[in-house]
């Protein structure tokens, strides 16, 4: 039978990532990021609670992480749980279970506070990104926006990752650098 071990988790980076090699040469880049929760009781009142994730980057992408995430970032993650063991010295078996990232997008928010963009350096870049988001009739009558709206999700987005790393809107470096 299959199973699914999927994790897609929007929040805010806890702590600087901090980058390290194993023993083998291989890098590796971890980081904590916080979700927030919020719900009405039945008495009417507001509640909220936060969750706490480690996540775990390899090789490029940990590299990429290390290098434009900072502590407080608005960031959207996604890959799979997993769940490692060791012995303390005293012999005591630990646990951790991390999520090990397979894609990130870096977030800022929007005025609104509600609605997530693709973070950009470039006001250029942000432009379209945005315009489309503002319902802009301008943009909306172009033959332009009319093969925007044809695109796959993912593709915007991967162009707009690819936008803020490295000016090249021809292809995504994150999937370049894990030879995608």
């Amino acid at each position: 039978m299959r199973s699914v071990n999927k994790v897609i988790v929007i929040g805010n980076l806890t702590r600087d990532p901090e980058m390290r090699q194993t023993p083998n040469g291989q890098t590796v880049t971890t980081f904590g990021v916080a979700t927030n929760r919020e719900w009405v009781t039945r008495n009417g009142e507001r509640k909220s609670s936060a969750e706490f994730h480690e996540c775990v980057a390899w090789a490029k992408l940990a590299e990429i992480c290390h290098k434009y995430l900072k502590k407080g970032r608005l960031v959207y993650v996604e890959g799979y749980l997993k769940t490692r063991s060791w012995d303390t010295p005293e012999g005591i078996k630990k646990f951790k279970t991390e999520i090990v990232i397979q894609d990130m997008i870096m977030l800022e928010k929007k005025d609104s506070d509600e609605d997530y963009i693709p973070a950009s350096d470039s006001d250029d870049d942000d432009d379209e990104e945005t315009t489309m988001d503002d319902n802009s009739n301008t943009e909306e009558s172009s033959p332009k926006f009319e093969q925007e709206q044809q695109a796959n999700s993912d593709e915007q987005d991967s162009e707009s990752q690819s936008n803020e790393e490295s000016n090249s809107t021809d292809e995504n470096p994150i999937d370049k650098d894990l030879g995608l």
